[in-house]
């Protein structure tokens, strides 16, 4: 579990081996619930404001009512840092369910949602943020509603399953000869100085990051189109690149074993991971190029 010990739950401040719930848990029997993981550079938070308000959409989207305000919720959110004396490059894992009750499909009457959170550590990848990654191609069988950070995580796990098995870092997600995203990251593709991403809408999760990626662009005049590129599309893609909070901006080299272009991270995803560099406030432990 948690490299911290102390947990956020509901409210209060336990170590993680205090945490129980009912065994009859909504989260747990049906996936009634919503998640959101938040980046942690040097013990602060990165994006935390535009994480808290997408939890509050996917909440409010599953009909479910949180108990505090998103201002309430977020100083829980920075106290849970300060007691476990957080310093370090991380993550915050957050999870909502619609609470404890007897098995049955309908809502329950009456019941508090269950919350919870809790910090660990993570090391930026910096061998793959500077060398690329690999990645496959593989059908989105996901539900229509992706834009609700579901716990409902199946279809993901499987496709990031096929990736690890095959040497890849990630998974690309297609549907009727497009991409849509990834497992569990934003996808793009560099063609003719111009970046194209499928658009926002409810068939992809609307990434905190990829915000982020749009901001960066327009700040560097690079032609941002919400515009889906196909399968086909890769073969001539002058670089591709994914974005996710614990993947940042992550060069692609290869998918499907044929090398993207000439094998290696393009010019514009290295403006845009310098971007993310300054914009997360990186000091340390930064890309380094030759």
């Amino acid at each position: 579990m948690s490299g911290y010990p102390i947990v956020l739950s509901q409210d209060q401040f336990l170590h993680r081996d205090k945490l129980t719930y009912p065994f009859e848990e909504r989260g747990l029997q049906f996936g009634d619930g919503v998640y959101e993981v938040i980046r942690i550079y040097e013990g602060k938070y990165y994006l935390l404001q535009e994480h808290v308000d997408r939890l509050y959409r996917s909440v409010e989207a599953i009909r479910i009512d949180m108990p505090y305000s998103k201002e309430k919720f977020t100083e829980l959110l920075h106290e849970l840092l300060e007691k476990n004396d957080m310093k370090a490059d991380g993550k915050v894992y957050l999870q909502v369910t619609r609470g404890s009750a007897l098995r049955d499909h309908p809502f329950p009457t009456d019941t508090v949602p269950n919350i919870y959170a809790y910090a660990s550590d993570q090391a930026r990848n910096l061998d793959f943020l500077t060398n690329g990654v690999s990645a496959l191609i593989t059908k989105d069988i996901r539900w229509e509603s992706c834009y609700i950070k579901s716990l409902n995580l199946l279809p993901n796990v499987l496709a990031k399953q096929e990736a690890r098995e095959n040497g890849c870092f990630e998974a690309l997600l297609e549907k009727a000869g497009v991409i849509t995203e990834c497992s569990s990251s934003n996808a793009y593709l560099v063609k003719d100085g111009k970046i194209y991403t499928y658009p926002a809408t409810n068939r992809i999760l609307h990434g905190c990051v990829r915000m982020r990626v749009e901001q960066f662009a327009k700040d560097l005049n690079i032609p941002f189109i919400e515009e889906a590129f196909t399968v086909e599309d890769i073969d001539t893609a002058d670089e591709v690149f994914l974005s996710s909070s614990t993947a940042e901006v992550m060069p692609i080299i290869s998918v499907d074993g044929k090398q993207v272009n000439d094998g290696k991270p393009g010019p514009i995803t290295r403006k845009l991971q310098a971007a993310y560099e300054e914009d997360a406030n990186i000091v340390d432990k930064k890309i380094s190029v030759s």
